[in-house]
């Protein structure tokens, strides 16, 4: 199964994700069958289960080798044995081989059902037992009728795979601007992720806060809004900038940007999309949307360094 070509075309606060399963053996009884969700849009092909070739990485028992697919080497991950599953080794397993952030990485699941469209809205985010349950790698869960489904974290199931690609390894703070006095709302679903950048931009002397989701952004941004016109102060001494990812649950970050742009006092607020999901396509969503910028994850110095520029054009446009 290849990507659709129109993955990502849709309207503001619209996805559509792939649904695969895990069958997990149980001591007595038939194997329990798990439903997982990854953005189409990061999805390359689907294959059958494919032969290993190459010698498994040591730092991680999931990562099983590499093998050759049409002249590139790509790694192969038991996402089962990732989440701690003893699953069932079959040979109708299916592989996935998907992209994040620039790495191309092969997936071994049971099998494939189907993908559906949806919007944002529709997926919920994680409770707190069930982050802590999952080891946060769940940021998000999608409700169907006969059937519960949860959203991966994939860029913490590579990461984690190979230390290198973590995004902690991309932080230049030699080279970060001095971000002080400036306040920073930053909106990413992933746990890990989130942290990592509050910190970098914390390091680079910003001062930042913390949504989960587009949803939570918003509300926070009208919470600062309301605060400003009731304290008959300027926008700018409550917050700076927003920097949010493009999939969340509840509200999207293009859906978010919208919102921010077409609200009279927040407008003034640069906004920049920090994905690993900043394709030709999905730019040129952004851009519509009123994006200030776009960054595809992990480059964080760059990120530092925009954010900072885009608060002096803001506060001194004619600077």
């Amino acid at each position: 199964m290849d990507r659709p070509d129109n993955a990502v075309v849709n309207n503001d606060n619209e996805l559509e994700i792939i649904v695969f399963f895990i069958d997990e053996l149980t001591p007595d009884g038939p194997p329990y069958r798990g439903y997982f969700g990854m953005n189409v849009a990061k999805v390359l092909e689907i294959i059958r289960k494919p032969q290993v070739t190459g010698v498994p990485a040591k730092h991680h028992e999931a990562a099983l080798g590499t093998f050759n697919l049409r002249g590139r080497v790509l790694p192969l991950v038991d996402l089962g044995l990732w989440l701690g599953k003893r699953t069932v080794n079959s040979a109708s397993n299916k592989v996935i081989v998907s992209e994040f952030s620039g790495v191309v990485t092969a997936f071994i699941v049971s099998g494939v059902t189907r993908i559906h469209r949806m919007t944002w809205s529709q997926v919920e985010p994680p409770g707190k037992y069930l982050q802590a349950f999952s080891h946060d790698s769940i940021t998000g869960v999608v409700r169907f009728d006969d059937r519960i489904v949860f959203l991966l974290d994939m860029e913490q199931v590579i990461s984690s795979m190979d230390p290198s690609l973590k995004l902690t390894a991309h932080i230049d703070l030699a080279s970060a601007t001095n971000g002080s006095g400036y306040h920073v709302l930053v909106a990413d679903d992933s746990p890990s992720i989130r942290a990592t950048v509050c910190r970098c931009l914390e390091q680079a002397s910003f001062t930042v806060s913390k949504a989960t989701c587009g949803r939570e952004a918003w509300d926070q941004l009208k919470q600062w809004e309301q605060q400003a016109a009731r304290d008959k102060i300027p926008l700018t001494n409550l917050i700076n900038l927003v920097v949010s990812d493009i999939e969340m649950p509840e509200m999207d970050g293009h859906t978010l940007t919208r919102k921010i742009k077409e609200d009279a006092v927040l407008k003034q607020l640069p906004v920049i999309l920090f994905s690993s999901l900043i394709s030709n396509v999905v730019h040129e969503k952004g851009r519509l949307a009123g994006a200030d910028d776009q960054i595809s994850k992990p480059d964080l110095s760059r990120l530092t360094k925009c954010a900072h520029g885009l608060i002096q054009k803001s506060l001194h446009p004619q600077g």
